[in-house]
């Protein structure tokens, strides 16, 4: 009871509120969520947000596969290190990285500064004020949350099952394919669950290392509460941010359940 007390106070009455005030505000009625769909704008803010999610999304998972597969078989000294430096990198402060990554993608930062010494590039590149540089900076975040379940679910596989499909005729290709992706389907679907919807709702990030041409909603509701005092439109924006991360996370619970790693 003091679990659903807290869950019900710090919860449940804020979304409520914030949802009473985009109908309400500033008169009553849909007016709000209708500027919110009506607004090329707005819409533009949407598909922004969705698109850099998506890709950062991606990204990450092709990363996080050879990172949790290489913790799941390397000797327990190295896995102990490299789990702990994977960990280490979430304790420290977000602010503080992203700032790190303006350092390091700026015109006159390192990257740039290594790629025009070794010959590769003849001017700086525009990696900051981006959707490469929102890029970077938040698969660089997200990248533990997407190791940690395909890790839990790589180390739970039997190797004799991919012996047993080697010895059933089955290519290197065949056995990832076939045998150890849908092993492992379950922890994909709770990585990507967990990065894309963490990815819908960031602002940090994308404010620091992002443009105005590439504003996601999380900064538009940042703007509209902060500089506009427009609650009404604010709450609208994120009750329809709120719906369609319930809608994606009852669409994982219904094909992959709760990302319980295989058996």
């Amino acid at each position: 009871m003091p679990a659903l007390a807290l869950v019900l106070l710090f919860f449940v009455v804020p979304v409520l509120a914030l949802l009473l005030r985009s109908v309400l505000e500033p008169q009553p009625g849909l007016q709000n969520y209708a500027e919110v769909f009506g607004s090329t704008t707005y819409l533009k803010v949407f598909t922004n947000t969705f698109l850099v999610a998506g890709l950062v999304t991606l990204v990450t998972l092709l990363l996080a596969f050879p990172v949790a597969w290489l913790l799941a078989i390397a000797p327990r000294p190295w896995s102990t290190l490299l789990f702990g430096i994977i960990i280490l990198s979430m304790w420290t402060n977000l602010l503080a990285r992203t700032y790190a990554w303006m350092v390091l993608l700026q015109r006159t930062g390192i990257i740039n500064r290594a790629l025009m010494q070794l010959g590769l590039i003849a001017e700086p590149l525009a990696l900051i004020n981006n959707l490469v540089g929102v890029t970077i900076g938040m698969t660089y975040i997200m990248l533990p949350f997407m190791i940690l379940p395909l890790h839990a679910t790589i180390r739970t596989l039997d190797p004799a099952v991919f012996q047993a499909a080697s010895l059933c005729g089955a290519s290197r290709l065949q056995a990832f394919t076939r045998v150890f992706l849908p092993l492992v389907a379950s922890g994909v679907a709770a990585g990507v669950l967990m990065v894309f919807v963490m990815s819908l709702g960031y602002f940090v990030t994308p404010a620091l290392l992002g443009g105005t041409s590439n504003m996601m909603l999380a900064e538009l509701i940042a703007q509209l509460v902060q500089s506009l005092l427009n609650w009404g439109l604010a709450g609208a924006a994120a009750v329809v941010l709120l719906a369609v991360t319930l809608a994606i996370y009852a669409v994982q619970i219904r094909f992959f359940g709760f990302g319980t790693p295989a058996r």
